[in-house]
């Protein structure tokens, strides 16, 4: 099947754009975009997912508003014919400018939230290093990501009260990744279940300063052995400085008593130059990933086939302690950062499975 991308000089196997090189049903595209202003009160992510072996695309889009409440849209269709249009029901993405440019869209619908926002890259994208893992012989992650700092601009609509991003103080971060992903959908029947780890740490953060920016993503075993590491800090487009690779870095956090989630932190990363920066964090906002599909949540799970089109919406009040101990695992924390006299923001992901005695779990 041909497809528009198919009319570019860029084919890297003897097939079209419509299949990928492996039939893994895991194979998964994503998209992440996030944007907030700096005082913590609104807090929107958004996010598409393609699968090419399971003939889905879905999408989702949920804000966060003064801690209180949370809106998320969410929905799914078929994939096939329309493989290469990024747009599920009212939601669409759109690459305006390779690399700097993007546009995510909600467009008005039954569920009360949407949106139009453009983000302009002010540094340019981090390439990670690849993401890869077996699980009894067998390819259980391969994945290649890259994020990117810049300003967003446009407006958000929630139950009939328009928000206009001031993109002096609001700021914006994305994510693009591909490849075989670890979950999605439901698990397959008629093999092994995959190990449960006796315990385990991911963490990912992007940050922004004036002058510079930093990423990283790692993860550990329970008792603090790295499985992967990866990291720079990079810099404005106008500086013309070069990415400085992360060697290491090392945590800290303080966690909430009631669930997972860091209450506040302070990282030490070990640049390839000698370089050592430390950062503290404080968070001002929390934007629940369940909600929107992650590891699912209300009979809504990123990649499970909902038939030819779904969508539907949820509220939540976060005043509710039950209410946030069931949608806490995967939450993006915006925090306040700080370096020496430096101040910054940005997004942490922070996730603890299991025993980590470090920080006081001894199980799950």
């Amino acid at each position: 099947m041909l497809t528009k991308y198919d009319e570019m000089m860029c084919h890297q196997t003897v097939a079209t754009f419509d299949r990928v090189e492996t039939s893994a049903r895991e194979w998964t595209e994503r998209i992440w975009f996030s944007v907030h202003d700096t005082s913590g009160k609104f807090h929107l992510v958004s996010g598409f997912g393609y699968y090419p072996n399971r003939n889905i695309m879905d999408a989702f889009g949920t804000i966060a508003i003064e801690g209180k409440t949370q809106y998320a849209v969410r929905a799914s269709r078929e994939l096939r014919p329309q493989i290469d249009d990024v747009r599920v029901g009212p939601f669409s993405y759109q690459v305006v400018e390779a690399l700097k440019k993007v546009r995510c869209a909600l467009d008005e619908n039954e569920h009360g939230l949407s949106y139009d926002i453009d983000f302009e890259g002010s540094m340019p994208p981090h390439e990670e290093e690849p993401q890869f893992a077996l699980s009894r012989g067998r390819v259980s992650e391969h994945v290649i990501r890259y994020l990117q700092l810049g300003r967003p601009s446009g407006w958000i609509r929630v139950n009939g009260e328009t928000i206009q991003i001031d993109s002096d103080k609001w700021l914006a971060e994305r994510d693009h990744s591909w490849g075989i992903r670890r979950g999605g959908g439901v698990p397959e029947t008629g093999v092994q279940p995959g190990e449960i780890p006796v315990g385990y740490l991911f963490s990912l953060g992007v940050m922004r300063f004036e002058k510079w920016g930093a990423s990283y993503h790692l993860r550990e075993t329970g008792e603090g052995k790295p499985l992967h590491f990866s990291g720079g800090l990079f810099y404005p487009y106008t500086s013309q400085k070069e990415e400085v690779k992360l060697a290491s870095m090392a945590h800290d956090f303080q966690f909430r008593p009631d669930i997972r989630q860091m209450k506040s932190g302070r990282l030490v990363f070990n640049a390839v130059d000698g370089s050592k920066i430390e950062v503290s964090m404080h968070p001002l906002s929390v934007c629940y990933l369940r909600a929107g599909g992650y590891f699912g949540y209300q009979e809504f799970t990123h990649g499970l086939w909902m038939g030819s089109y779904f969508i539907d919406g949820v509220k939540l009040d976060l005043t509710d302690p039950d209410t946030v101990k069931g949608v806490s695992f995967l939450d993006d924390v915006m925090c306040e950062m700080r370096c020496g006299n430096e101040v910054g923001y940005g997004i942490i992901e922070l996730v603890i499975v299991g025993k980590y005695p470090r920080y006081g779990y001894q199980g799950y």
